[in-house]
């Protein structure tokens, strides 16, 4: 994947400038992982199916197996090693306070996508949460767990209105 003859491409990943020497239709996935180091995000399927790859662009939740990395330039990248901030703290913490992870390898992707779904909706419903989650599968089914701790995580945010406020 790191070819020589490659123009460089500049990144902005969890909020610091990178160059790398790889194919403009490199998957960011293996971008993040193989060539900058930062192991959190997971490869699961290759095919955008399970969600353990997802990662943020602009603050949306994407699948960063099919993801070229030029679809990447000029966006910010945010990886669960950069998560930061009210509603990322919120998440991890409703996630340690419940013990939601069975296996763990999911739980990258899980956040990456709570964070998105509380970032844009602090008070979802059930339905929000389904629609907002179902790009990522837990095989040990921590599903319910997964439910709770999103609840939780947004009765510990201030509302949008007490927010703008």
């Amino acid at each position: 994947m790191n070819t020589p003859n490659s123009d460089p491409i500049t990144l902005v990943v969890n909020g610091a400038p990178a160059t790398v020497g790889v194919d403009a239709d490199t998957p960011l996935l293996w971008v993040l992982r193989q060539t900058l180091g930062l192991p959190g995000t997971k490869f699961g399927c290759g095919i955008a199916a399970c969600g353990a790859c997802t990662v943020h662009l602009d603050g949306v939740p994407v699948p960063a197996c099919v993801t070229p990395v030029s679809a990447a330039v000029g966006k910010a990248i945010t990886t669960i090693e950069g998560l930061h901030g009210a509603v990322a703290e919120a998440v991890q913490s409703s996630w340690a306070a419940l013990d939601v992870p069975q296996c763990g390898y999911c739980q990258s992707g899980q956040v990456m996508s709570a964070v998105a779904l509380l970032s844009a909706n602090a008070t979802p419903s059930d339905a929000d949460i389904n629609t907002a989650m179902q790009g990522n599968l837990c095989r040990c089914g921590a599903y319910p767990r997964i439910r709770a701790a999103i609840h939780r995580a947004a009765e510990a945010l201030p509302t949008r209105q007490q927010r703008s406020t």
